[in-house]
């Protein structure tokens, strides 16, 4: 059973996996949630699609003032380091962060686009490992639920998501899953 685990969640301006505008964390510790984090993100490249506007409803004057990537990820790392490794210092334990499982719904799109993002700002990537609670989730309910989206197997843990498609209530409802699943 997974106890400590980072629930992510991206959404993304356009088709590329780079243009993520918002992000959203959920830190658990023993299996207890014990933080989380949400921040708008300036996308690369910097346009929306209406598709994408249409699900998440983020547009191109919501992120005009929004961090860039690197920026924000430089902040959650810091928030990370508190959390897991409160007697440590950041610059020490970039790599040690990797030991933490990270865990989303679709995992695939998600690590994706950390891995795109991480590409466009010529960050090193320390092979974050990812837990997909998709997965997980079609071998547990198997044909018993209707799909397997994050809102319908969000109900059928107990968990009432609300607001889909904000990154931050996303990864609030993918940690609720793996808890339940994982």
């Amino acid at each position: 059973m997974i106890r400590d685990f980072i629930a992510i969640d991206f959404e993304t301006a356009n088709q590329h996996p780079s243009s993520v505008c918002s992000l959203g964390v959920v830190m658990v510790r023993g299996g207890q949630i014990v933080d989380s984090f949400y921040s708008l993100i300036q996308p690369e490249p910097n346009f929306y699609s209406y598709f994408c506007q249409r699900v998440h409803g983020i547009t191109q004057s919501d992120t005009d003032d929004a961090p860039v990537f690197s920026k924000v990820w430089q902040q959650l790392e810091g928030r990370i380091v508190d959390i897991f490794f409160p007697d440590q210092e950041l610059d020490d334990m970039r790599y040690q962060i990797a030991t933490i499982p990270f865990v989303a719904h679709n995992a695939r799109f998600d690590e994706g686009c950390l891995k795109a993002v991480f590409r466009v700002y010529q960050m090193d990537y320390p092979d974050y490992r990812f837990y997909d609670t998709l997965t997980a989730a079609r071998r547990q309910f198997g044909h018993s639920l209707p799909n397997h989206q994050l809102h319908t197997v969000a109900a059928a843990c107990g968990y009432d998501l609300q607001n889909h498609h904000h990154a931050l209530a996303d990864a609030e409802a993918c940690a609720a899953i793996a808890l339940f699943l994982l």
